[in-house]
This record gives structure tokens, sequence and C-alpha cells, in this order.
């Protein structure tokens, strides 16, 4: 693929807004992100609170710890946290730099300060508002569809802002639809490595720290420690799950470092590049060879949650762990056939798994997706490829894409609505 093809700078411009840094698990980010511009715009320190939240927010939101709060958990806590300590400007790192007397001041707030929590439902998988008062005066900020997407902002019934919603179309974002395989491929295997190195330095130097903390430390049910433990260190693919697993643990439970998200969430983002460093590691190919696996990885992953969406009941892990089976397929040599159905025996053999919700036992999800990847390139290798026809496969793998696609968009709504009442106790 030559600069000059549209799909160049298109996959340039996808793989700048998708991998950015944030702190924390990404939900409660954006949250926070919310009410620290409600704040700014309000101008002083709310003395009471009201927040709007779709039910996918509130399942991702719920029992995950915001960092830089002492292991607070829970929606008021990341709008305090947002509230008291955030930088608007920073958007996903809005609580990045928070100080102890800051943290000492959340908790105080958080017990005095009046906090409502409404679930709403306009029709929106992503929806956040947030109201805050101090006296007779008001502020609120609405964010829809995806993590920093400002929609509607006012100040004492003045609006200053009103976007637009088209329902779930993701507006002010590049179009995803020229995404496919072989182009993803192409567009690997030709990009100038100038052009993507900075953004994937970064997804390597912050997905890999995170992930050697999240073995050094104790982090919720520690999956990452677990595995090396039970399986030992010697094999890739152990190591190659541990390290995905360990990043999750530590993300999920409090630890205060910064991740690479990949379609708007951090343990895809781990997901899909940990595995495909540990491998790089393995072969010892050289920096360019792993900056083009993690290009494919990164973009066959952005391709696969474009039809699914930001949020679902169908766990993103899925398909990060076929992303990094891609970039580990392409590691070791194989071609686009060899790529595309690897991506699809993964996405057929873990398609199953639900999300409910951002917590501990997403690092066990992120294992399997992990050994589902790499598991779809051996199958490749061995000429064993699930067949079209069988359950959700298609005739392609673009087929399979889509199939799975509609299943996590619109086939699994009702099952998300479940998950929801059953985590609020409804």
């Amino acid at each position: 693929m030559t600069k000059d093809h549209p799909n160049y700078s298109a996959y340039l411009k996808i793989l700048e807004e998708e991998l950015v840094p944030a702190m924390g698990c990404t939900e409660p980010i954006a949250l926070a992100y919310c009410a620290a511009k409600a704040r700014e715009v309000l101008g002083c320190l709310p003395d009471r609170v009201a927040i709007g939240a779709s039910g996918s927010i509130i399942k991702n939101v719920k029992s995950v710890i915001v960092p830089n709060t002492n292991h607070m958990k829970g929606i008021p806590a990341a709008a305090v946290a947002g509230i008291v300590a955030g930088d608007a400007s920073r958007q996903l790192e809005v609580i990045a730099s928070v100080t102890e007397e800051q943290t000492q001041q959340m908790r105080a707030y958080l017990e005095k300060t009046p906090i409502t929590v409404e679930h709403v439902d306009n029709g929106l998988t992503f929806e956040i508002l947030v109201t805050v008062y101090h006296g007779d005066d008001s502020a609120s900020v609405r964010i829809v569809n995806y993590h920093t997407n400002i929609v509607h902002i006012e100040r004492n019934g003045q609006v200053l802002l009103d976007n637009p919603v088209e329902g779930e179309s993701e507006s002010g974002l590049t179009d995803r639809a020229c995404l496919n395989l072989a182009d993803i491929l192409d567009f690997a295997e030709s990009v100038d490595i100038a052009d993507i190195k900075s953004i994937l330095d970064r997804q390597i130097q912050y997905n890999s720290a995170i992930a050697e903390e999240g073995l050094r430390g104790n982090y919720g049910s520690n999956i990452g420690s677990v595995l090396l433990r039970t399986y030992g260190d010697d094999n890739v693919m152990v190591r190659a799950k541990a390290m995905a697993a360990a990043g999750s643990d530590a993300r999920m439970n409090g630890c205060e470092m910064p991740v690479v998200i990949n379609s708007g969430s951090g343990n895809q983002g781990m997901t899909t590049s940990l595995p495909v460093i540990e491998y790089a590691k393995e072969l010892k190919v050289s920096d360019e060879k792993l900056y083009r696996a993690l290009a494919l990885a990164n973009l066959t992953t952005i391709h696969q949650k474009t039809s699914i969406g930001r949020l679902s009941a169908f766990c993103g892990a899925v398909s990060a762990g076929a992303g990094a089976g891609a970039g580990i397929a392409y590691l070791m040599g194989t071609d686009l056939d060899g790529i595309s159905h690897t991506v699809a025996n993964a996405i057929a053999t873990t398609g199953g798994i639900v999300c409910d919700g951002a917590k501990a036992s997403c690092a066990s999800k992120i294992a399997t997706a992990v050994e589902a990847g790499i598991l779809g390139y051996n199958m490749h290798v061995q000429n064993q490829n699930f067949q079209p026809d069988d359950g959700l496969v298609g005739d392609t793998p673009e087929e399979t894409i889509a199939n799975i696609g509609r299943l996590g968009k619109e086939g699994m709504k009702g099952t998300n609505e479940e998950i929801i009442k059953i985590m609020v106790g409804e």
C-alpha cells in the first residue's frame, strides 16, 4: 500500500485515534472526565451532584477500583475523583496527577455531598450525563458513544455546546468502513515505520510496564502469577497469556500506571499487544517486524470491534485475543490466508464469553482469549480450520467477523440487559 492510497492515511489516523493513553479502567475514567468538565463549567466545587448513566456504563464502573482514590470503587467515587482532582484537559488521563491531600479530600467530599445515580435509557449503549450544582448555579455535561465524545454542555440553562447525536454512530472519528483484513495486512507490511513508531513505542512501553507490575505486586486474583506458577515460564504461550493477564490484574485493581488502549479499552489494548511483544522476544525478530506485527494486531482488533461497538455483552477480550493471534501469526511468517483463518478460528472458539463488567476476572478471560488466538494459528498450520456453517463461521473470515459483530451488537442486547439487572440486584 503506497502512501497516496486513501486507506494509508485513514489507517494511520485510526491508530492515532484508538491507541491513546488512559489511567485506569476507561469507563470510570470517562465518568471522571465528564464530572471534571462539569465542575470546570460550573466554576466551583459543587454542593450536589446528579449522575445519569446507561446500563453498560453502570456495569463497567460498578466493581472496578478507581486509581488514585485509595481504592475507592463505583460511580460516585469515579465522579468525585474527577470533581475534586480532575484535569479535564487531559481527557482519559484526567486523574493521572493526584496528590495525597486530594485523595483525602475525595473521601471527605464523598461522605458529605449528596450524589444521586440514575439509570438512563435513551437507546444508547454508551451514555454519561453529569449535572453539578452550587446553590442556584448548575452545569451539565453529556458524553455519548465513546469515552471522550462530549456532545452537550450547558450552564444555568444556557447551552454552550450541542452536537447532534445520530444513534450510535461515532461522529468525529475516521470512518472504520475501510477496514478489512487484506488491506490491514497490506498496510502493516508496507507502512513507513516512522509513521507508526511513536504510537507503538508508547504502547510497548506503557503496557509492558503495567504487566510487569502486575506480576510483581498483589492485584486482584493475580491470574498472571497463577499462570506462571502453575505452568512455568519456559513456554512462550504461557508467558504471553500471563503478561496480558497481569496487566489486567493491575489495571482492574487500582494500579496507578497508564496503559495504551485499543477501541476504548485498556484490557483490549493489553490483550492485543502484550502477547505479540512476548512472541517477538522469543523469536528474536527485528524491531521493524514487531512494529508491523503490532500494526496488524491493533487494526485487526479495531476491525472486529467496529461492528460490535464500544460496549456490549460480548467480551472485548475475544476480539483482542484474535487480534493478538493475527500479530503472532505474522511474526511466524504466515500469509493473508493464515492470518484470516487464525482470526476466524479464534473468535469461533471464544465467541460465547460474556462481559459482566470490569473487575478482577477480566484477567482470566483475557488469558483464555489469548490462548484461543494462538490456538487459531496452530489450527491453521495443521490445516484444521473451522469450516463455513460451523456455527457462526461464515464462507470467509470477513463474514465470520461480520457474524460475530451482529451477535455482539444486536443479538446480545437482551443478554446485556439481564446482566445489568443481575449486577444491580433487580
